[in-house]
This record gives structure tokens, C-alpha cells and sequence, in this order.
């Protein structure tokens, strides 16, 4: 697939290195432009692009950047994109955002009533970098890492899961954007490294 990432940190650079290996066509931007990503690019093989270099014509979008600066985001160029959100809330980096301190929202819903138009699927935000660099494992594998995916648009979420698979991890279906606060920070499965039957018991345990 082509595909743009937008933030090249621990999960944007980590996706970018390894997306890149399984032989997509990655352009990866960052807030700081293009000529910071040389090294990156040069490693990797994908290509250090604008912004709107990363999502035109992109089949799929990753955003992981601090939450706080999905606002500034031009809501147009996301337009009927699908766009797996990786994001995290946490307050004392992203400042006080009251729907989302109450949890009235969940993330994820807050990001797509920001990018209206486009097909969000929550999913990569409760890895840690490192396990999703390095804990890849062929399917059948025992005690194969498992990831919960969540969205509203069924074939958009299938698409993602299906990359979850092909980077080694088995997919969970975790339900609509509005239940994707089951693996926000502070939940069962967050920073953990469950099998698939515990990221189905740990989304069920979840407690708002």
C-alpha cells in the first residue's frame, strides 16, 4: 500500500521502519519538515515528505502525534481517507481537553470529530515502540502478541487489521471509535503484552 505517516517519534518512527520492511510505499513527515527525516529516510527507504506529500494519494494515513496538535491538522486533506490514529491523551502533555478529562469522549472519537470526512481506526497506541519493532511474530505462533483495533467503518477496520497481522501481531476487534476507550491509558490492556484471549478479557474489564 501507499501510505503516510505523520510524526516520526516512537511509534511513528517505528511504523515507518517497519511498514518500509514489509515492502510498503511509506512517506513519513514531521513537524519540523522534511530535512529533519534524512537519516530516517536514509535508513528506511521511505521517503521524507510535507505533510500534504504524506496523504495525498495515501491509501492509508497513521497519525501519531501529540494529541493536542490533531486540531491544527487541515481537516480537507483528510477527506474520505482512512486513517488509523495512534494517539494517546495524556493531560500533563496535551493540556486539559474537559470531554476527554470526563471521558465523555474517547480519544479517538474526539480525533475523528476533527477529521470529519475521514475513516478512523484507533489502533498501535497500547504497544510500546520497542515490542512493536521487535515482537513481530508469524501467525500461529504461541503467546503471539495480540492488538485491539477499533472503528466504525467495517472494511476500514479490516484493512487494518489485516496490516496488524502482516506485522506480526494477531488483530482483536475491539468494537466502535466510541468503545476505543477500553485501551486508552489506564485500562487492562495499555502498555501490556496480552495474547489475543487477554486483550478480549482486558477490553471487557475495563472500567471508565
Amino acid at each position: 500500500m501507499k501510505i503516510g505517516i505523520i510524526g516520526s517519534g516512537h511509534i511513528g518512527g517505528t511504523l515507518t521502519r517497519r511498514l518500509s520492511t514489509l515492502g510498503h510505499d511509506v512517506t513519513v513527515t514531521n513537524s519540523r519538515g522534511p530535512q529533519s527525516l534524512t537519516d530516517l529516510a536514509a535508513e528506511t527507504g521511505a521517503t521524507a515528505g510535507t505533510l500534504e506529500e504524506a496523504v495525498q494519494g495515501a491509501e492509508l494515513v497513521v497519525v501519531a502525534i501529540p494529541l493536542k496538535a490533531v486540531p491544527a491538522l487541515p481537516v480537507e486533506l483528510f477527506d474520505g481517507r482512512l486513517v488509523v490514529d495512534a494517539n494517546n491523551y495524556y493531560p500533563q502533555r496535551d493540556g486539559d481537553i474537559a470531554e476527554l478529562l470526563d471521558r465523555s469522549l474517547s480519544s479517538s472519537r474526539w480525533t475523528a470529530e476533527h477529521l470529519k470526512g475521514a475513516r478512523v481506526v484507533k489502533a498501535f497506541n497500547n504497544i510500546q515502540a520497542a515490542h512493536l519493532m521487535e515482537s513481530g511474530r508469524p501467525a500461529g505462533t504461541a503467546d503471539r502478541i495480540a492488538l485491539p483495533v477499533a472503528g466504525d467503518d467495517a472494511q476500514a477496520k479490516q484493512t487494518v487489521m489485516e496490516l496488524v497481522d502482516a506485522l506480526g501481531f494477531d488483530p482483536v476487534d475491539a468494537g466502535t471509535l466510541d468503545e476505543s476507550w477500553r485501551q486508552q491509558p489506564d485500562t487492562p490492556v495499555y502498555g501490556t503484552d496480552r495474547d489475543a484471549d487477554g486483550v478480549r478479557k482486558g477490553l471487557a474489564e475495563a472500567r471508565p
